[in-house]
């Protein structure tokens, strides 16, 4: 239907090493710290999707394991698909989009991260996944996500805005 809106869909990889830490990129366009990803390409699978923008953004070769969240950002209309990835090869390296490429704690990571981007990063270490959140880009829209997900926010360290 003409005049209808539409939506973009994406996806995040949200990729632990051995010791913990997680992969983190410092963007170019913007300096945030957040976890790699980018639109998913009409002729691609979400796995294969998160696969390559991994691997564009910080030359790390991953594995998708696990589906661990869907995340809508209400202003753009953005819908991202998150995975939990394993290395699988690969070396870190800045890339055209990535300023820095980081192996952080997830306390760091959570720090650096605007709270939309950082409860990518909780969720996926939780097994109660995966999780249906709203955010308006940087911060949890609350009342949304609750509705949706039908559970209280359980992200340690992130406050959500109402």
């Amino acid at each position: 239907m003409p005049g209808l809106p539409r939506h973009s869909v994406s996806v995040t990889g949200v990729v632990f090493r051995d010791d913990g830490r997680v992969l983190a990129i410092q963007r170019d366009d913007d300096g945030r710290w957040v976890p790699p990803g980018g639109v998913l390409e009409l002729g691609e699978t979400p796995p294969e999707g998160v696969t390559r923008e991994v691997l564009e953004e910080t030359g790390i070769k991953v594995r998708a394991d696990q589906l661990t969240g869907v995340y809508k950002n209400m202003k753009l209309g953005v819908v991202t698909l998150a995975f939990r990835c394993s290395v699988i090869g690969g070396h870190s390296q800045r890339t055209d989009e990535a300023k820095q490429v980081a192996w952080l704690t997830v306390d760091e990571a959570t720090r650096a991260m605007p709270e939309a981007r950082a409860v990518r990063v909780t969720d996926a270490l939780s097994s109660d996944g995966p999780f249906v959140r709203s955010h308006d880009g940087t911060h949890l829209l609350l009342q949304l996500s609750l509705r949706l997900q039908g559970r209280t926010f359980g992200a340690p360290g992130l406050t959500a805005r109402t």
